[in-house]
């Protein structure tokens, strides 16, 4: 049963640890469907999704992540690819700017779809970009934006203080 929109964003914690329970691939199916709804500059969708479960692969990828091992550990990964050049095509040069807004929304619907199903993830951006690309045999324009790491929690991660909305707003009336 999915939670709420509100909840899922409340509860979502980054996981670095989980069971070996393996996820239904109709699960991460519907995490995929989540990043499709992402809006994006122009519905250009400037993103391709590389969805591992193969555990030696996985290892690999643990090891190009600065030895991340829950990565591995995860029963599943999800490699976010940018697909260079697609929104410069359209928006010139302020389409770089669009495709990393457009890959971090697609990102963000697939955990919080993925904190509905009761999963956990952890959002992973620090690898070395050319190990990935090799590991997943990635070629032309893409280029691994992050890996998504999938799984049941094997932990009960705390709340982490948050800024205070009066700290960041502006309101102009």
């Amino acid at each position: 049963m999915t939670k709420d929109v509100i909840e899922a964003i409340e509860q979502r914690r980054s996981v670095r640890s989980f069971t070996r329970e393996p996820v239904p691939e109709a699960t991460i199916g519907r995490l995929v469907e989540a990043a499709l709804d992402a809006p994006s500059a122009g519905n250009l969708q400037p993103w391709q999704l590389v969805v591992v479960f193969n555990e030696e692969t996985r290892r690999a990828l643990a090891g190009a992540c600065l030895h991340q091992h829950f990565i591995a550990e995860a029963p599943v990964n999800i490699v976010v690819c940018l697909e260079q050049g697609k929104s410069q095509r359209v928006y010139g040069r302020r389409g770089d700017f669009y495709q990393h807004q457009d890959v971090g929304a697609a990102i963000e619907n697939m955990l919080l779809a993925a904190t509905g199903y009761g999963l956990g993830t952890c959002w992973v951006g620090a690898f070395d970009e050319d190990k990935v690309s090799q590991i997943l045999e990635l070629g032309g324009d893409l280029r691994p934006a992050a890996i998504i790491a999938v799984g049941y929690s094997n932990e009960e991660p705390r709340p982490i203080p948050r800024r205070n909305a009066n700290d960041v707003v502006k309101i102009i009336i």
